[in-house]
Parts: structure tokens; C-alpha cells; sequence
């Protein structure tokens, strides 16, 4: 009886093709790199490398059937790069990412512009290019709750302020860089006081008037319903300036200085 012929086990086939990318999602990202990223393709799996341009990207997930691979970016330069795709069956051809630098964010207003020493104090900035940003007020860091879609508005909330008081700036950093809010904030102490009336006690519309007394800083003045215009407060918070709103000729309205920690009444106005 012949002994029967022990043949050695045969290597496994190879892949009938090497690995096709047929795309990258989303096919632009920012240069910090860490967002997620598919490719997309035929006989991807089993994937052992991924690059962008040379950087190697880190892969998380792959399709048992080979048809995605699912990474982590890698940080780059702006512009363009060639993303590839290696299996052991070979390196896939390249599709094109596009590397976005973060744009500068700007920041034109913060709203309420004042509030109190304590903080707490729930505010909304208006601008571009805020999302990822961090919020300083008087360099103490507030808490920011997110911004919107578009990241043109960023909802936060003050922390507490200077036992003083006083003006401060507001820095708004995002990995785009910084930008300081044309303003500041100011923190109150007290509700304002006014020291005798407003000054004059009567003229007509468009007259400058003025106020004194204290914690007038962030200041609104209304004469009756109606708001004055061009306010301005001094320094320290002792004086304000500004302009008479419209009103009816010969009528007496009352004037109320209002900030965010309270209101004084400031006497009353006749229309001239």
C-alpha cells in the first residue's frame, strides 16, 4: 500500500484587485485636525494605513465588507492633500482633502453690556467665527453655552466681577485667534442715585442733558417711554450726558435712570 503524498497548504488567494477610493467625507476639514472622517470605497478592508498627504491618520472603524473606513484627521497645513488608503492588497488611488485654516473670529457686541459684581449674569455675543471659543471678562473666564448654528451668536454667562466694579474688557479666543469686544463689560456695585434732577428741566428735543449722581455706570436714560440717545457716562460713574428724545411740545414726562442693578428717578422733563 503506497504512502500518500502530503502536499504543502497553498498561500490564500489574493484580492482580485487592490483598494479603490471612490471618495472622502466630508472632503474638507480644519487644521487642527481630530474630526472624523469616511472613506469610502471598494476592497478597503482590512486597511492597515491611511495617510493624508504624508501624516498618518488614525483609523477607528472599518466596513466588513470593505466598502469604508472610518478615521480620526490628522493636523496639517492648509490646502489640498492626497488621501490613500493602504490593504494588503496594495495602496489605493488618491482622493483630494482640503485642509481649512479657522477663520478670526470677530465680536461686535455683548448684550447686556453690564450687570452685577456677582456675576451670573446671562449675555449674548454677536459676531463671526465664534464656535470653539472661550469668553474672558475682566480676565476672569466666563461660562459659555454654545453659540448657534452659524457661529454668529455665543450665549454665556458672567463670572463674578471686580468688588469694585468698574469696566473691563471682554476677550473672545477661538483657534482662529482673539478678538476684544468694542466696549468691554461693566460690573455694578449698587442701583444708581441720582443727586438733584436732570439738568436743564426743560427745553426741547435734541437738547443735551445731564445727570449726576452715582453707580450710573452701563446707564439707559428714558424720558417717559422714550429712551435718549448718545449716553454717555463718565469714568467713575458719578455723570451722564446726552440727548433729549422726541416728546410732545408742552408735556411733562418723568425721567428714570435704569442699569442692571436697579433704577432712580431723575425728576421731571417738560417738552418746549
Amino acid at each position: 500500500m503506497s504512502t500518500p503524498t502530503i502536499h504543502p497548504a497553498l498561500p490564500a488567494a489574493p484580492p482580485p484587485f487592490g483598494p479603490v477610493l471612490l471618495g472622502v467625507l466630508p472632503n474638507s476639514g480644519p487644521t487642527a485636525g481630530g474630526n472624523t472622517v469616511q472613506l469610502v470605497g471598494l476592497g478597503l478592508g482590512g486597511a492597515t494605513s491611511v495617510l493624508f498627504g504624508t501624516s498618518t491618520a488614525t483609523i477607528v472603524g472599518q466596513d466588513p465588507l470593505g466598502l469604508t473606513v472610518t478615521v480620526l484627521a490628522p493636523a496639517h497645513a492648509a490646502g489640498a492633500v492626497q488621501v490613500t488608503v493602504t490593504t494588503s492588497g496594495g495602496t489605493s488611488n488618491p482622493a483630494s482633502y482640503v485642509y481649512v485654516a479657522p477663520v478670526p473670529p470677530t465680536a461686535a457686541v455683548i448684550t447686556p453690556n453690564s450687570g452685577p459684581v456677582a456675576g451670573g449674569t446671562a449675555f449674548v455675543i454677536a459676531g463671526t467665527g465664534l464656535q470653539g471659543a472661550t469668553v474672558t471678562i475682566g480676565g476672569n473666564a466666563a461660562t459659555v453655552v454654545g453659540t448657534d448654528l452659524t457661529g454668529s451668536v455665543l450665549f454665556g454667562v458672567t463670572p463674578a466681577g471686580p468688588p469694585a466694579g468698574g469696566n473691563v474688557p471682554v476677550v473672545v479666543t477661538t483657534p482662529g485667534g482673539t478678538t476684544t469686544v468694542p466696549g468691554g463689560y461693566t460690573y455694578l456695585t449698587a442701583p444708581p442715585t441720582v443727586t438733584g434732577t436732570v439738568s436743564p428741566s426743560s427745553a426741547a428735543a435734541g437738547a443735551t442733558f445731564t445727570i449726576v449722581g452715582t453707580g450710573l455706570l452701563g446707564a439707559t436714560v428714558l424720558f417717559g417711554a422714550a429712551p435718549a440717545t448718545g449716553v454717555v457716562v463718565n469714568a467713575g460713574g458719578t455723570s451722564l450726558t446726552g440727548t433729549v428724545p422726541p416728546g410732545t411740545v408742552g408735556s411733562t414726562v418723568q425721567v428714570t435712570v435704569q442699569t442692571a442693578a436697579g433704577s432712580a428717578n431723575a425728576g421731571s422733563f417738560t417738552y418746549l
